[in-house]
Parts: structure tokens; sequence; C-alpha cells
């Protein structure tokens, strides 16, 4: 199996900490026109943005199969029969894939790739966040309320959770690790449909803050 993937040095090191079977070839391309001159069985674009342009290139790629990192983004929303799955950083090293399906794609079929690269997944429904990120964007927003209340510092916060809740990061910790832009991101369009992920104030002013990075 040859898989196409786009990707920056870190979402490359997460997808490398897989131990994939041996007979993978992995060629990695910097650009969207670099993955359409690459006749693989996989593509895979770690760095998706929700553009038309950028959608018609991937959709060229079709029939194969075609995976991005939509987390924020529904198929709806997109309008591809793309292959959604949860890569915000440190999620996508992770035993399991958290991937969702458009109508058009059976899970037999993905069920064979995953397998040919003995990496478990899990279905997720098409909502903004799918399953993880939601949870994560909630925490991350709740510890930056706590924190424009000056109820504690972030420090202390992050400890608090890592100990009494045994997450390997604070909240503040992986809003770092993922990207706050992409946190804030998620939480604008989950505040569309239910106002209870409204940003905090706190983490509105830290992203203004933060230059957006990819």
């Amino acid at each position: 199996m040859t898989i196409a993937i786009l990707a920056d040095d870190t979402l490359k090191q997460e997808w490398l900490q897989h131990q994939f079977p041996e007979g993978i070839e992995t060629i990695w391309v910097d650009s969207v026109s670099s993955l359409r001159m690459i006749d693989a069985d996989l593509y895979v674009d770690l760095l998706f943005r929700n553009d038309a342009e950028r959608n018609e290139q991937l959709a060229r790629l079709l029939p194969k199969p075609v995976i991005v990192n939509a987390v924020e983004h529904t198929i709806a929303d997109i309008r591809q029969p793309f292959i959604r799955i949860n890569g915000w950083p440190t999620l996508l090293k992770r035993e399991i894939a958290e991937i969702v399906l458009p109508s058009s794609v059976t899970e037999d079929s993905v069920k064979s790739i995953f397998a040919s690269l003995n990496w478990k997944y899990q279905l997720a429904p098409d909502v903004p966040g799918m399953i993880t990120a939601r949870v994560l964007a909630m925490i991350i927003n709740e510890a930056y309320f706590t924190l424009g209340a000056e109820v504690s510092s972030r420090e202390e916060i992050d400890i608090a959770m890592k100990l009494g809740t045994n997450y390997p990061m604070g909240p503040f910790e992986w809003s770092e690790q993922i990207g706050l832009h992409r946190v804030f991101a998620l939480l604008q369009q989950l505040q569309t449909t239910d106002v209870r992920y409204a940003p905090a104030p706190a983490l509105e002013t830290a992203v203004d803050t933060k230059p957006a990075t990819l």
C-alpha cells in the first residue's frame, strides 16, 4: 500500500509514532498539488482547510480514499465524500483513530484500510469536533473561565487537573499543544447550535494575542 500524506513536521512525527506493518510506503508532500502528482492507494491531508479550491483539487483524487484532518468542519460543510479524521496535535498519535464516514463510503472499505495499517478506529457522528475534540474544547474553555474569574492561576489549574483527574496534560498545556486557535474555532462553530460552548472572554483575549499557526 502506498500512502501520500500532506503534513507539517509536528503531525508527521505523530504519524510516525505508529508502528505500521512492513510494506507500507509513505510519501510525504508539502502541497495539495504535490498530492495529485502521486499514484497512491490512499491520500491524507493533515493540513486540511475547508475552502472550495482545495476541496476541488482533493476531489480529483477520488474515487481513491481521501482522508482529511477536518475536526471543525463536517462532511456536510465540506460537500465532498472525504473521510474525516481527528488529527488535532496530540490526538493523531493515539492507538485508535476517530473518523467520520461520508454516506458513499462503506465501513467495510475503511475497515480494510485500517486493517492494512494495523490501526484501530472508532466511528464518530458527522458533527463539529466529533467526540474527543468537543470534550477537550469544553474542558479548556472552562479552564479559561476559571482563569478569567481569578479563581486560580494557569499553573495551578494545570496541576490540579493532572493530579485530580490523571490527565496527561493540564488544559492550558493541552491548548498549547493543540493550538489555541483550533480550540477557539471549534468553540465558535459549536456555539452556533449550543450556547454552552461560547468561548470564555479570557480565551478570546488569549487568541487575539497569539498568531494562528497551521
